[in-house]
């Protein structure tokens, strides 16, 4: 039976008025979201908020978390998404407050000691297993886009005007779908980091190693990351949660 450890921490940070970030850790490790709500005001905060809202809830109706058939899995999820994505789409049309609004999403989804990664924007999910250090979501984020075609490389992606603009999220009409869901079969050791861009706005990925190996608890790992992001002057809202496996 896989058993996992959590930490989780969200912050306003120091150059918003809100805090538009908004994360789920389901309280027996079924599924972990993070989102990071767009729109201004309180717009993004409503996104971000119906996402972790309105995914578990789908994802409650619609899954046994005891039994895999991937293909099944897959399919629900996406289900999952599109729902959280129409909801957000319905509620932006009819009141003003919300108009134009949206929000990234990150998860992983644990049915039968398997997990489903995946993601909608430029929020994202890593895992350190042993040395190596990867990204298991894509970005859906103009750079990306860019560095895809060879148009820039991943070094000039960092800086570029369009690093921040993104083309597919929660709340866009083709929001709910290119999820792109992977299965991965965790071993004991593995570590996951979600965050949302707030996070890789002050720190690196060398730096994201270091914290991950130095911190035995996620929790812990989690508040460092956190504190070393707005000390790295990130200008947005910084969400981290680490998720051990053991």
């Amino acid at each position: 039976m896989v058993q996992f450890k959590c930490g989780s921490l969200s912050i306003t940070g120091g150059f918003r008025e809100n805090n538009e970030d908004a994360y789920i850790v389901h309280p027996k490790s079924r599924y972990f979201i993070v989102a990071d709500g767009m729109g201004g005001q309180a717009a993004g905060e409503k996104a971000s908020e119906l996402a972790t809202e309105l995914i578990p809830q789908k994802l409650d109706q619609l899954m046994d978390f005891k039994n895999d058939d991937p293909p099944t899995t897959m399919q629900s999820i996406d289900e999952a998404v599109a729902f959280a994505n129409s909801e957000i789409i319905a509620l932006s049309e009819i009141d003003p407050r919300f108009h134009n609004m949206g929000t990234t999403i990150a998860f992983i989804v644990c049915v039968a000691g398997k997990l489903y990664i995946g993601g909608v924007g430029d929020s994202r999910v890593y895992r350190l297993r042993g040395d190596n250090f990867e990204q298991l979501t894509i970005d859906h984020s103009m750079t990306q886009a860019l560095v895809e075609h060879g148009t820039i490389t991943e070094e000039d992606a960092v800086t570029h005007r369009y690093r921040n603009v993104l083309y597919r999220y929660l709340g866009a009409k083709d929001g709910g779908t290119g999820i792109e869901t992977k299965q991965v079969v965790p071993e004991a050791g593995d570590c996951f980091l979600m965050c949302s861009d707030g996070v890789m706005d002050g720190i690196d990925d060398e730096s994201l190693v270091e914290f991950l190996k130095q911190n035995d608890d996620p929790q812990a790992a989690a508040e460092a990351i956190v504190s070393a992001a707005m000390a790295g002057g990130s200008k947005d809202n910084i969400t981290c949660v680490v998720v051990h496996v053991e």
